[in-house]
């Protein structure tokens, strides 16, 4: 088993060197590798932001290595692991961020703790995993290391789950958590399109009333942006098939005032 992509996806951000760490470490041991960032925007320690990114690129992406990093628990007891689908190898805290990908991917074969010293730079620092130990396990395995050689195969029924996002589906009414909310101030639900087709409310062209925490606006169901007016709330399926909430040339995120972890959204007739 060998790759020639690695994918990084982090919340380091790229104000500092830490993404240029993690980079470098690869190509100085796997000079052929080639690397795609997925993002380094994630919003710090927002595992579950990281992990919605990640599940919903990774089919687009060749076989790779799967590098995830969003690990408020770096330095702790949380294991680090490489998970093992049919299409690449996910390597990564052992916090729930990367098991939706890995589903994604047609769920683990099978499941490793990285243990192994001589896979991991020489000096291991207590809070940057990433560049330490994460990135030089990808770079080894682009080489043709098994991931077996990294440490002992590990249940993947004991790796930690993040809790199921909640989707309420009524008749004319959806409450569904925040899933996210995108670079141009899109929301995106848990719910999906099975979810609204279920409410009745999948009817383009109608006008639905959407609320979030003590905000509410009205709304029009519909497929694109340009089905209302600029500045109007639109209802719509987005292009990973979750219900998703925009404005035509706005932000619906300022206009709900919704943050990164807000928790309930009710569309409803």
């Amino acid at each position: 088993m060998a790759f020639d992509w690695v994918s990084l996806t982090t919340d380091y951000g790229l104000a500092d060197g830490f993404v240029a760490a993690c980079r470098g470490v690869i190509a100085q041991k796997a000079p052929k590798a080639q690397v795609i960032d997925v993002s380094h925007a994630v919003p710090p320690q927002d595992v579950r932001r990281g992990a919605t990114i990640l599940a919903q690129v990774v089919p687009f992406l060749p076989p790779s290595v799967h590098v995830a990093v969003v690990d408020p628990g770096v330095g702790t007891g949380r294991r680090g692991i490489l998970i093992v689908t049919e299409e690449g190898v996910f390597v990564g805290p052992d916090n729930g961020l990367m098991v939706p990908a890995a589903s994604a991917l047609g769920g683990p074969q099978a499941v490793y703790e990285l243990v192994a010293e001589e896979y991991r730079l020489p000096s291991v620092s207590h809070t940057f995993h990433g560049r330490d130990i994460f990135a030089p396990a990808a770079a080894y395995l682009t080489l043709g290391v098994q991931p077996s050689d990294f440490g002992p195969e590990i249940d993947p029924a004991t790796l930690v789950q993040l809790a199921e996002p909640k989707v309420v589906v009524g008749s004319q009414r959806l409450r569904s958590d925040v899933l996210s909310v995108d670079h141009f101030g899109n929301i995106q639900l848990a719910a999906q399109v099975r979810d609204i087709i279920a409410t009745g409310l999948l009817l383009p062209g109608a006008s639905v009333q959407v609320q979030i925490g003590m905000h509410t606006v009205d709304a029009t169901i519909g497929r694109t942006f340009d089905d209302v007016e600029p500045g109007e709330a639109l209802v719509f399926v987005d292009s990973a098939g979750h219900v998703a909430i925009a404005v035509n040339q706005g932000f619906a995120s300022s206009l709900l005032m919704v943050g990164q972890r807000d928790p309930i959204a009710e569309i409803r007739r």
